[in-house]
């Protein structure tokens, strides 16, 4: 069993032990952090899809309204035209071939992979490195496009993609703890919006079961569920 820090072991002691709105878990991150690094904030949600359906997929995207505060490299696979148009939005690589046959050798040092239409017939040869790793370019979440550049910005602007992983959990990030209270708050929101839009038509009752935020190293704060309804 892990041996956890001192200051760890105080958080937990000062932790909230029911459910707080957002706002007051916000406050207890940011007054109790876990690391001397400006860690991340995750919102944690248990979600009520039933995970043996493959009807009931959840996945999305939400743009951050204050960004994520994290410097997201961006990789876009096009030709001609498109790829200098993704090089003028910033881009930090593009290309063709010669990137699908990086990543087929197994790189990955990007966080967002960005493909034209055209492009993704040779893409999809990656399926089985990228698939995994959940960089799969995706019509769903904007990622396939032939407007490069706009996803470009999005994706360097603090869009991020979500989805309910094999277990019926779902992690976004929201920020960083170094930002404003008030600006993590209406990111945290943003999640808890897009994420309850998702909402399968198939699904009956409550869909977000459970809502904690955490930072990177701190301890879990249990939320308001009706804050996500």
């Amino acid at each position: 069993m892990a041996k956890h820090s001192k200051k760890y072991r105080a958080a937990l002691k000062a932790a909230p032990k029911k459910p707080v709105s957002i706002a007051e878990a916000v406050a207890f991150i940011k007054k109790h952090p876990g690391a001397k690094f400006d860690e991340t904030v995750d919102v944690s949600m248990r979600l009520g899809a039933d995970t043996k359906k493959t009807d009931t997929p959840v996945r999305g995207i939400v743009k951050l309204p204050a960004g994520s505060g994290k410097k997201v490299k961006v990789l876009v696979f096009a030709g001609g035209d498109h790829a200098e148009e993704a090089k003028a939005a910033g881009a930090d690589f593009v290309g063709m071939d010669d990137l699908i046959e990086k990543v087929m050798g197994g790189w990955t040092d990007f966080d967002v992979a960005i493909a034209t239409v055209e492009a993704m017939k040779s893409v999809r040869k990656c399926a089985r490195v990228l698939g995994p790793r959940g960089l799969m370019p995706n019509p769903k979440t904007g990622t396939v496009t032939d407007d490069p550049a706009t996803a470009v910005k999005d994706a360097k602007a603090g869009k991020v993609d979500f989805r309910m992983d094999k277990t019926g959990n779902c992690c976004v990030i929201a920020g960083k703890v170094s930002f404003e209270a008030d600006k993590l708050v209406a990111n945290v929101k943003a999640v808890v919006e897009a994420v309850q839009a998702a909402k399968p038509a198939t699904v009956k009752g409550a869909f977000i079961r459970s809502l904690t935020l955490s930072s990177t190293m701190g301890v879990g704060v249990p939320c308001i569920l009706d804050q996500a309804e």
